[in-house]
């Protein structure tokens, strides 16, 4: 009997939030999904996440809840991932630090491992240990006890995910890429059974740039002087895909997913400041 595992795009700020309010019950019954991955870094104000958002997605229905650069931007996370195995930091964090990158999960009577990395490009706020020679060692103690092995990358090039997967291919289940929060158009399964996806978009948003609001971004961009962005409630979409996998633990398939979600808000609610 296979197993069906959805991985939904970047969550970014309440928008994001929304779509997963709107969306997600209905899109897991009718897929017939048994486990719900998301990356969650942006849900708090497109910057992080914290402990009440994090409550909450758990809440709505998300089961595991992946992060990369920005998983301790919120200070309550440091504290509150220590305490919660279903939050992921990036396995290539130091040893010590709070949290864990690495987590077994149950589907049915079948045991599932997700793993979360960072890759090293273009992230100059942080310098992991390298994550093309961690994973080897990571996919070979979790294929001990099982073949069904997910690996999120959350990687800023192109390159260094199709790189990963390549490296992966015919290892895991599959490789699914984040961070860039554009849906890519490669979902697709490699030779020996690996299925991969660039990246696998955003939940938010989609006439924005990467959830926020345009007009803000733009003014950034001329008149060079930093600025807070704003989260963005126009065309809301729920995005990511959804990786079906056999008794062997090769995938069978990968779907894109993208469901458009109504927008709740009148104008000028999207400025509200999260209580």
């Amino acid at each position: 009997m296979s197993i069906r595992i959805l991985f939904l795009g970047e969550i970014v700020g309440k928008p994001g939030i929304q779509t997963i309010k709107s969306a997600l019950k209905r899109l897991r019954a009718d897929k017939q999904v048994d486990l719900v991955v998301a990356n969650a870094e942006g849900t708090t104000n497109g910057f992080g996440i914290g402990r009440a958002h994090a409550i909450q997605l758990q809440k709505l229905g998300i089961d595991i809840i992946t992060g990369g650069e920005k998983i301790y931007y919120k200070l309550d996370m440091v504290d509150f991932i220590a305490k919660n195995p279903s939050i992921l930091r990036p396995a290539n964090f130091p040893q010590g630090v709070p949290g864990r990158g690495i987590r077994y999960a149950s589907v049915g009577d079948k045991k599932i491992v997700v793993i979360n990395l960072l890759g090293n490009s273009e992230f100059p706020r942080t310098h992991l240990a390298n994550p093309f020679l961690l994973v080897e060692n990571l996919v070979e103690k979790a294929k001990e006890e099982t073949p069904f092995v997910f690996v999120q990358f959350h990687a800023a090039t192109t390159a260094e995910k199709n790189t990963m997967a390549f490296l992966l291919d015919g290892r895991v289940t599959a490789m699914v890429g984040t961070h860039t929060k554009v849906l890519s158009a490669d979902a697709r399964i490699f030779p020996k059974g690996t299925a991969m996806v660039t990246d696998n978009g955003r939940c938010g948003s989609q006439m924005s740039v990467g959830g926020f609001d345009p007009n803000l971004e733009i003014t950034k961009f001329v008149t060079q002087v930093p600025a807070r962005s704003r989260e963005c409630w126009d065309s809301l979409e729920m995005q990511g895909v959804l990786v079906e996998a056999g008794d062997d633990g090769k995938a069978l398939s990968i779907e894109t997913i993208r469901v458009p979600v109504e927008t709740p808000v009148k104008p000028g609610e999207e400025n509200e400041k999260e209580a």
